[in-house]
């Protein structure tokens, strides 16, 4: 792969990002599929789990999350973010796996600083209070 080439999970992400669909996100998730949030102690297993999550964290960073660089090769990628949450800026990666058909089989989320985490930690279980 070209490093100019973008994959197409990655892509589909990214459109994603920019427009938001829960119908776009389920599809693109692997029935299988492993969530890994810094908040949460344990892997988050199966498509609905993960899907609670990702939605979740679409609507709290969404309006203000912006990827910067990227990472990737025939099956994974890294990809920096920004945003803001309660006016802290928060800095951190998703990295990103997927399967031959182009869907998400891992996505771990990283965060930084601590304070920022707290507050993505907060503003993510109350959207996920939301959610049920």
């Amino acid at each position: 792969m070209a490093a100019t080439d973008t994959p197409s999970a990655v892509a589909a992400w990214h459109r994603l990002v920019a427009e938001p669909d829960t119908a776009r996100l389920r599809d693109l998730l692997a029935p299988e599929v492993v969530f890994r949030s810094p908040a949460v102690h344990t892997p988050q297993v199966g498509r609905d789990r993960a899907f609670a999550y990702l939605w979740a964290a679409l609507q709290v960073l969404g309006p203000t999350l912006t990827y910067g660089h990227q990472w990737f090769d025939d099956d994974s990628a890294v990809l920096r973010f920004s945003a803001t949450v309660d006016e802290l800026v928060v800095d951190g990666v998703d990295l990103i796996r997927w399967d031959t058909d182009g869907r998400l089989t891992e996505f771990t989320v990283m965060i930084r600083p601590f304070k920022a985490l707290q507050a993505v930690i907060a503003a993510m279980g109350a959207e996920l209070t939301r959610q049920q």
